[in-house]
C-alpha cells in the first residue's frame, strides 16, 4: 500500500511538473541596468519593487560588454552573479542579452579595423553605440569568444529564461574601409566565379566601368556619390550576409553551450542605417522567440502609433508560430493608460511579453533624459503603477494566451526589393505596410512572408512593390496561382531581375503570362493632370472599379495593355480611360494586377470582395475603432481604441473576465478600455 501511494505521489509530482512547464504565461517586466549602479542595497530595493508590481521578467546585459569584460580576457561575473541570484530568489526570470555590440573601446584600440570608416574614407571614433564593423574578422572572433564565455557561465542559472541575441542588429552606420572592400571582393569572387559573370551582372559596359580583375572593384559609395544600382544591391546583400553571419555564430554558441535555453532578440533589422535581411534568421528556426521594441509614441488618442508598432511585430515574426516577445516596451512620457492600451493591442498579434524600457530614468549617456518607471531619485512614478496594473490584469487572463494567429493571407516582404525600390517614390516596405493595414482595420490575421522561403499556405497572397523578381520567387508565385491561389500584385513589382537590371522582357518580369498583361511603362500623374477631363491637379486621380468611383492619389501609374486579362477598373479622370486593375485566370487561380502603389482606397473594395469569394474567415464584427480577436472557441478579446464608449452585441449570456461582470446580448466597452469576454455554452 505504501509503495502504491508512493507511486501515485511520484506520478502526481511529474504531472504537476509537466503542467507547470506547459502552463501559459504572460510576462510583464522591465529592462534593468545594474551596471549603472552596482550598489547591492539599491539593487535589492529595485527587486523588491519589481516583485511588488508582480513582474515576472527582467531583461539585462544589453549594451554592456565591458561591464563583464573590462579589459581583454579579464572577465568579472561575480557582481552580476549576485544580481542573478537575487532575481532568482525573488522569482523573477532573466533575459540575459549577449551584448556583442557595441564593442568595448579597448577592442577598438587593439584592432582599429573594427572602427567604422565614412564613405569619404575617414575613420570614425566610436563616439556612439553600434559604430562597429561587425564583419571584421577580429571583431567576430572576440564577439563569439565573449558569447561563448557568457553563455557557458550562465547556461544553468535557475533565473535564466532566455539569452538575448544582440540588440537592434540593423542599426549603426555601414563601414567603407579598405578592409570592407577586400571582404566584398572575396564575396563577389565566390558569387560570380569569374569576371565575365560580374561584368554582365553589373552592366559595366555602361560608362566605361568594365572590371578587368576582381581587385579593381571599389565600394559603391564615395563621399556623396552613389554607384550603379546593380553594384549597390550586391553590396547591401554582402553587408546583410555579414550581419547574419555574426548572429548565426552567436546563436550556434548558445545552442551548443545551453541546449534547450530560449533565444530572443530585440530586432531592428529595418533600420535605415544598416537594413539587413532578417528573414534568414526568422526562417532558420534558431531564434526561439522573435522580438522587438514596441514604441507607439506617447499619445492615448492617436492610434496610428499602435498600428505602426504592431506592424513592426509582424515584420519581425514572419511565419514563426512561436509566441512573440516585446522585449522593450514604451515608458517615457506616455499618457496615462496608453501603455496599458498598447499592451492589450499586442496580445492580438501573438505577444507574450511586455518588458518596459526602462526601469529607471537614466543618469547619464545619450538617454539620460529618457524617463522610466522610477524617477531619477529612485521613486516609483505613475508608469510603474500602470505596469503593475498590466501585470495584475494579465495574471487574470494568461491561461488563455498567447494568442495563436490563424492567417489565410500572406503579405510578401523582399529585402532586395527594399534596396532596389529606393529609386521609386514608394519603397517596398511602405507598400507592404499599406497592405498589412487593410487587415488591421478588419481585425483579421495576416502574415508577412518571404516568398522564396515560404510554403505559401494561404488563400490570398499580396505582392506589394516586390521590385526584384528572381526565378525562385517567380516560380513560387506561378505555382501558387496555378494550384488555385489568388495573388494581388501592385506597381513597382517585377521590374528588375536578381542582379538589379531592368527586365528586357515584358513586365511584370517572368510573370506577364500569369497576369495576362503587358506593363508598357509608367506615367507621371501630375504632368498627365494637365490634360485631366476632371480638372484634377497634382497627384489626384479618379478611377472606376466595377461601377464604383474611387478617388486616390499616386505619383505614378502603370500603362497596362491586356493580353487576355479582364479589365476590372480604369482611371477615368485623365484624357482617356486607362486600364488600372486587371484579373487573369491562370490554372486554377487568379492573378490580379493593380497598376498603382498599394493604397487602402483602391485595395479595400477589392479585398472585401475577395474575402467573400475565397471564404476567408472574417474578424469579429465590431463598431469602428474596436480591435478584436477570437482567442478560442469561447473567448474574444476586445479593445476600444476610440474616445467614445462603444456597444458590442453578442447573443446570449457572457462574462467579462477583466471586470467580472455578466452581460446579456450586449455590453458597453468604455473608451480606451479592454475586455476579455467568456461566452457560456
Amino acid at each position: 500500500m505504501i509503495k502504491i501511494n508512493r507511486f501515485f505521489w511520484v506520478i502526481s509530482i511529474l504531472l504537476l511538473t509537466v503542467l507547470s512547464v506547459n502552463a501559459q504565461t504572460l510576462y510583464v517586466g522591465t529592462n534593468y541596468h545594474p551596471h549603472d549602479n552596482k550598489d547591492p542595497e539599491k539593487i535589492k530595493k529595485d527587486i523588491m519593487l519589481m516583485k511588488a508590481a508582480g513582474f515576472k521578467v527582467v531583461r539585462m546585459g544589453h549594451l554592456a560588454w565591458d561591464s563583464y569584460e573590462p579589459s581583454e580576457d579579464k572577465f568579472d561575473f561575480q557582481w552580476f552573479d549576485t544580481v542573478m541570484d537575487m532575481m532568482n530568489d525573488a522569482g523573477i526570470k532573466v533575459i540575459l542579452d549577449i551584448a556583442i555590440r557595441p564593442a568595448p573601446i579597448w577592442l577598438h584600440h587593439k584592432y582599429p579595423s573594427i572602427d567604422v570608416t565614412s564613405p569619404g574614407g575617414g575613420a570614425q571614433y566610436p563616439n556612439h553605440r553600434y559604430m562597429d564593423d561587425v564583419g571584421d574578422p577580429m571583431y567576430q572572433k572576440y564577439a563569439v569568444r565573449y558569447a561563448d564565455t557568457l553563455t557557458k557561465h550562465y547556461a544553468k542559472h535557475p533565473a535564466l529564461l532566455a539569452f538575448g541575441i544582440d540588440n537592434e542588429s540593423g542599426d549603426g552606420p555601414i563601414s567603407y574601409s579598405e578592409s570592407v572592400r577586400k571582404r566584398f571582393v572575396v564575396w563577389l569572387t565566390n558569387k560570380y566565379s569569374n569576371l565575365d559573370n560580374l561584368n554582365k551582372a553589373w552592366a559595366t559596359q555602361r560608362w566605361s566601368r568594365r572590371i578587368n580583375e576582381f581587385d579593381e572593384v571599389g565600394l559603391p559609395l564615395t563621399g556623396e556619390k552613389n554607384g550603379a544600382p546593380e553594384k549597390i544591391l550586391d553590396f547591401r546583400r554582402f553587408i546583410s550576409d555579414e550581419v547574419n553571419q555574426i548572429l548565426f555564430k552567436v546563436l550556434d554558441k548558445v545552442n551548443t553551450n545551453a541546449p534547450g535555453v530560449l533565444t530572443n532578440t530585440n530586432a531592428w533589422y529595418f533600420s535605415s542605417m544598416r537594413y539587413f535581411d532578417y528573414s534568414e534568421i526568422a526562417y532558420s528556426g534558431k531564434m526561439a522567440r522573435e522580438g522587438c521594441g514596441f514604441y507607439p509614441g506617447n499619445s492615448l488618442t492617436t492610434n496610428w502609433g499602435i498600428m505602426n508598432s504592431a506592424f513592426v511585430m509582424s515584420r519581425g515574426q514572419f511565419e514563426s508560430t512561436n509566441p512573440f516577445w516585446c522585449s522593450e516596451f514604451t515608458t517615457m512620457t506616455a499618457v496615462p493608460n496608453s501603455i496599458r492600451k498598447s499592451a492589450y493591442a499586442t496580445l492580438m498579434y501573438g505577444n507574450q511579453m511586455v518588458c518596459g524600457w526602462t526601469w529607471q530614468s537614466m543618469w547619464g549617456g545619450e538617454e539620460q533624459y529618457l524617463e522610466g518607471m522610477l524617477d531619477w531619485d529612485g521613486i516609483p512614478n505613475r508608469k510603474y503603477d500602470e505596469y503593475k496594473k498590466i501585470a495584475t490584469e494579465f495574471k487574470k487572463i494568461e491561461k488563455f494566451f498567447p494568442y495563436k494567429p490563424r492567417p489565410e493571407v500572406g503579405l510578401a516582404f523582399s529585402f532586395p526589393s527594399q534596396i532596389a525600390s529606393s529609386s521609386f517614390p514608394e519603397q517596398q516596405d511602405q507598400q507592404l505596410q499599406t497592405c498589412w493595414n487593410l487587415f488591421y482595420y478588419r481585425n483579421m490575421d495576416s502574415r508577412v512572408v518571404e516568398i522564396s522561403k515560404s510554403s505559401l499556405n494561404y488563400k490570398l497572397l499580396f505582392v506589394p512593390g516586390v521590385t526584384v523578381m528572381d526565378e525562385t520567387t517567380a516560380n513560387k508565385i506561378r505555382d501558387f496561382v496555378k494550384n488555385g491561389g489568388t495573388v494581388i500584385m501592385t506597381s513597382n513589382s517585377a521590374v528588375v531581375d536578381e542582379t538589379g537590371k531592368v527586365f528586357a522582357s515584358t513586365y511584370p518580369g517572368r510573370l506577364s503570362d500569369v497576369f495576362g498583361i503587358r506593363v508598357a511603362g509608367y506615367e507621371e500623374t501630375e504632368a498627365m493632370n494637365e490634360i485631366s477631363r476632371d480638372s484634377l491637379k497634382g497627384k489626384k486621380i479618379k478611377l472606376n472599379y466595377q461601377g464604383k468611383t474611387i478617388g486616390t492619389e499616386s505619383t505614378r501609374y502603370d500603362v497596362i495593355e491586356s493580353k487576355g486579362a479582364e479589365i476590372l477598373g480604369n482611371i477615368t479622370s485623365l484624357d482617356k480611360d486607362y486600364p488600372i486593375i486587371t484579373s487573369n485566370k491562370y490554372g486554377k487561380g487568379r492573378a490580379i494586377y493593380v497598376g498603382l502603389p498599394a493604397s487602402g482606397e483602391v485595395l479595400g473594395p477589392l479585398v472585401d470582395k475577395l474575402i467573400d469569394e475565397l471564404g476567408i474567415k472574417k474578424g469579429p464584427q465590431v463598431p469602428d475603432g474596436i480591435l478584436a480577436r477570437q482567442i478560442d472557441k469561447n473567448h474574444i478579446l476586445y479593445l476600444n481604441t476610440g474616445r467614445s464608449p462603444a456597444e458590442i452585441k453578442l447573443k446570449g449570456t457572457f462574462k467579462g473576465i477583466l471586470t467580472g461582470k455578466t452581460f446579456v446580448d450586449s455590453f458597453t466597452l468604455p473608451s480606451e478600455e479592454p475586455e476579455l469576454i467568456e461566452i457560456k455554452e
